[in-house]
């Protein structure tokens, strides 16, 4: 039941104010030695901020023991039991005789145990504020065991991460193994005993991620690491061959925590008490996969492809590096004169490349040493950085693992032979000459025809430059791929390769002469609209990278044709499987609900992780493309916008999208934003629930299909909504979560809808308790009668469904 406080009389207001304060104040956070927790009950801490209690992970109905913050959300950072779950709901915490703690299950058998060398004759477990449970040696009042010592998935703030080499001891962080399931997962993050320490997260045994070492107030590799909380942050050593980490918050109200993700993603949650959801942020890029680029290899999420050779270094193996598998790395142009046993020519000297993350496996030199001699000095030296607060840096293998970052990071220099760092010298000193002299004799000859191009230029500076000087500078960036190449792979455009046609023209598919399948995206010469979203198509996408978007290849513009050309994606768009019923059957709810996340995690990245925020302002289900494991991948930005700064809005007089889509705000005034694309993302929502398509959706009452949705809400009967094709009432629960979450993004006003990150935390049931939605906008648009079919059976209620972008904001 839902309480709305402003709906009650003052005196009963009083009366639950003082009933939660009576619970609060009356809760326990001690089990004594005679005491136990029960599967109903639970600690909660002194201050309230956390509890420990039995619970059940999402879509399971295994018991574990955990702690959790004390929230209307679930959220848990701890779990005692992660590789012994329970299967019943009659176990109970305890002390046991020799002062462990323990967990029995309904035989009364131990499950879990802190399992002390030695007894503790009088003990008790005590939850702290911190969200650390600690058993207390009574007689001495002493901590002789702490889960803060036992890290789970999370870190928390007084968390200590350690590692003791000397005593093979160490405290890590270890990801679920799933959402649904605690047990110790790929990835685990530790702090690293060398000098200055970092830490690094890896993939079992592989390097997945690493911070760089601690300079005194930062990693090295976090140039955006958070200032607001570095005062409360030590990385130290208690001797060698020992590191620790821990943070602090100065601001005791601020509920701030770390949690490493069954995905290999260390996000950075903060609640918000306005919106009582966690505000969640990762920074996480593929440039932080580690070793991405391979040796000599810098990778820049900025720019496309992501992986280029340092300067005087090649691809290793240059189809790998064509095809975007960068992992073989660079190899070196000119050999190094050190290296040559040559005593004629000249020394080798050192490239600075500015704004790094540095390479893996340093050697670290004392502070006061000639850090650029020595390097020069040591053959084997191929490259240094001396860095404020940890000193001189040399590496003698491999530079593995460097990041170009937007601003920030470190200076390092690459050794290179003289001729190969000179040669571009000498080139630039030859082309400056040349345009010094070209421009004395420019400027002799603009005295005598000045009077002649006056006029011409005037002409040329209203115009600005032409349309295809603008579109040749913004295709620059791009691959280029030939004409005959695209009309080779396609057989001349075989009208039995299109895939489909749209209002910027066909798509073909195509074979490039790799065996690599490809989906050619053609601009028609005919159309009138095509021609401004094939170029915003080319701004927006060629920036992007990421799993749940489609991939640019290329682009050509030969023979005056405008083509891009994409990954093929062998399964089509998500409208054929939803709403043709040949192809129903392949969609599960296990897919449908793994399309949904991929579509939502898609969009997460386009509204905050992206460098760029992007609104795409089409998003529908002809729009979701899918690979041949029917994960999604968002297409067609042609009519997407880049928003610059802290811009979270903006208003626009030319309405572009879909009929049946689009928010009412947009549709009706021109304004789009974030809360834009998540009303389209809970039309789609619904519609992969039903299987059901709104612009064509018409049910005895000819509404539309939010109309229907709200209507069996309020009826009690939303699980009437389920597509018939699932065929599986265990998933009842499920519908009616996205059904809500579907609501939700659809109200009316835009301030009611949540964030794309609070939709991919509902959805995940990491929000566990949903709030009710409010009255969606009923927005559909009636086709003109001119445009109808003429068949009698025509649906009085059908929603154009064609993209527009020619409207004009009222």
């Amino acid at each position: 039941m839902e309480i709305r406080f402003g709906y009650y009389e003052p005196q009963l207001l009083l009366l639950l104010i003082f009933t939660c304060f009576f619970t609060f104040s009356s809760a326990i956070d001690t089990i004594k030695a005679n005491e136990s927790l029960g599967n109903s009950e639970a600690l909660i801490s002194n201050g309230n901020r956390f509890k420990l209690s039995f619970f059940s992970p999402p879509n399971s109905s295994r018991r574990y023991l955990g702690i959790m913050y004390n929230l209307p959300v679930m959220t848990v950072v701890w779990v005692a039991n992660r590789n012994k779950p329970l299967n019943d709901s009659s176990a109970t915490f305890q002390t046991s005789s020799d002062g462990n703690l323990v967990i029995l299950d309904g035989r009364k058998e131990i499950v879990w145990s802190t399992n002390l060398s030695s007894s503790v004759g009088n003990s008790s477990a005590v939850l702290l504020d911190t969200g650390n449970l600690v058993l207390q040696d009574n007689s001495k009042g002493a901590y002789v065991w702490e889960s803060f010592q036992h890290a789970s998935d999370s870190f928390l703030p007084t968390m200590r991460l350690f590692v003791d080499v000397n005593r093979n001891e160490k405290n890590v962080l270890t990801s679920w193994t799933s959402p649904d399931d605690p047990a110790p997962g790929r990835f685990a993050m530790t702090i690293m005993p060398d000098i200055p320490e970092s830490y690094i997260l890896k993939d079992g045994n592989i390097p997945y991620w690493r911070s760089g070492p601690w300079n005194g107030q930062r990693f090295i590799r976090l140039p955006g690491m958070r200032s607001l909380y570095n005062d409360g942050t030590t990385v130290g050593s208690d001797s060698p061959g020992t590191a620790y980490y821990i943070f602090t918050v100065p601001n005791s109200s601020v509920l701030l925590y770390y949690v490493l993700k069954p995905s290999g993603i260390v996000e950075e949650r903060e609640w918000s008490y306005e919106n009582k959801a966690w505000n969640v942020s990762s920074g996480r890029n593929e440039c932080d996969i580690y070793g991405k680029c391979g040796s000599f290899g810098g990778c820049d999420a900025r720019e496309s492809p992501i992986c280029t050779c340092f300067e005087g270094f090649l691809p290793k193996a240059e189809d790998e590096w064509d095809a975007g598998n960068w992992t073989s790395g660079c190899t070196r142009e000119t050999p190094l004169k050190c290296e040559q046993n040559n005593s004629l020519g000249k020394e080798d000297e050192f490239l600075k490349m500015e704004g790094v993350g540095l390479p893996d496996h340093y050697i670290l030199f004392p502070v006061d040493k000639d850090c650029v001699g020595s390097c020069l000095s040591d053959c084997s030296c191929i490259a240094y950085a001396d860095v404020r607060g940890i000193g001189c840096m040399h590496w003698s293998h491999n530079l593995t693992d460097v990041v170009k970052f937007a601003s920030g990071g470190e200076d390092l220099y690459i050794r290179l032979a003289y001729s190969q760092l000179h040669k571009k010298h000498d080139r630039r000193a030859v082309i400056a000459t040349t345009v010094i002299m070209g421009s004395i004799l420019i400027a002799v000859c603009t005295y005598f025809v000045r009077k002649k191009l006056s006029n011409y230029r005037a002409r040329k500076n209203k115009k600005g430059l032409t349309s295809s000087q603008r579109e040749e500078r913004e295709l620059e960036e791009l691959p280029i791929v030939r004409f005959e190449m695209l009309s080779n792979a396609t057989e001349k455009f075989d009208p039995a390769k299109k895939l489909g046609e749209g209002g910027f023209g066909p798509v073909y598919k195509g074979k490039l002469e790799n065996g690599q399948e490809i989906a050619v995206k053609r601009l028609a010469r005919s159309s009138n609209q095509g021609v401004e979203e094939f170029m915003n198509e080319v701004v927006v996408i060629s920036k992007l990278q990421h799993r749940n978007l489609v991939r640019l290849i290329g682009c050509c513009v030969e023979h005056e044709e405008k083509m891009l050309v994409y990954e093929y994606l062998p399964n089509g768009s998500l409208d054929a499987f939803l709403f043709g019923s040949h192809k129903r059957e392949f969609l599960n709810w296990q897919t449908r609900k793994l399309i949904v996340e991929g579509i939502c995690r898609g969009l997460l990245y386009l509204h905050r992780d992206s460098r760029l925020k992007i609104i795409h302002r089409d998003l529908k289900a002809s729009n979701i493309l899918l690979d041949e494991e029917l994960n999604p991948k968002i297409s067609d930005f042609g009519m997407a916008r880049i928003f610059g700064g802290k811009a979270d809005q903006a208003n626009t007089t030319r309405v572009v999208g879909t009929f049946g889509y689009m928010s009412p705000e947009y549709a009706h005034r021109g304004i789009f934003s974030e809360k834009s694309d998540v009303y389209s993302f809970g039309i789609l929502l619904l519609e992969i629930v039903s299987g059901k398509k709104n612009s064509s959706f018409c049910d005895e009452d000819q509404q539309f299909l939010t109309a229907y949705a709200w209507k069996l809400w309020n009826e009690g009967k939303i699980t009437s909504l389920m597509d018939p094709a699932i065929d599986d009432g265990a998933v009842e629960d499920d519908i009616v979560r996205y059904a809500n979450v579907g609501l939700l993004c659809v109200q009316e006003i835009a301030a009611d809808r949540p964030n794309t990150s609070t939709v991919l935390s509902m959805l995940s049931c990491e929000i566990v308790e949903l709030p009710r939605p409010n009255q969606p906008a009923f927005l559909g648009m009636q086709m003109p009668q001119s445009t109808e079919p003429s068949s009698k059976s025509s649906s009085k209620c059908s929603v154009n469904d064609v993209t527009i972008s020619i409207l004009g904001g009222r």
